[in-house]
């Protein structure tokens, strides 16, 4: 990948992609103190309750997810579609079941190597 500090463009579809769990497909762009993940999520696909040190921005492109957020009497439930934007500080409490098929793009600072959905154990 190029230097941070370079000006560069990247087109989607040649990033490598993973699949950090059944149903999520995702690829990765990182800068120096934010990554930028495009993840496409299939219908049913679900994301467990889990937090991280990553502040995150979710933009729902495409589709329908449902989210949790967190826990205790704090408890809420949130659907976003198309346009919406979800903001979930550090250390936030949260999961999501896939309604439809979906694409959002997610924005995390700080670049870690992994985030929440990487390290829940089912």
């Amino acid at each position: 990948m190029p230097a941070a500090q370079d000006a560069t463009v990247y087109r989607l579809e040649d990033l490598e992609q993973d699949y950090p769990r059944e149903g999520i497909e995702r690829r990765r762009i990182e800068g120096d103190r934010f990554m930028l993940l495009d993840i496409r999520l299939k219908k049913g696909a679900v994301v467990p309750m889990h937090a991280h040190e990553n502040e995150q921005m979710t933009t729902v492109i495409s589709g329908l997810l449902r989210f949790t957020i967190g826990q205790g009497d704090e408890v809420r439930v949130e659907t976003l579609g198309p346009g919406q934007v979800l903001h979930l500080p550090s250390n936030f409490i949260h999961g999501a079941q896939v309604l439809e098929d979906t694409v959002v793009y997610d924005v995390f600072s700080p670049v870690s190597e992994t985030i929440g959905v990487d390290q829940i154990d089912d």
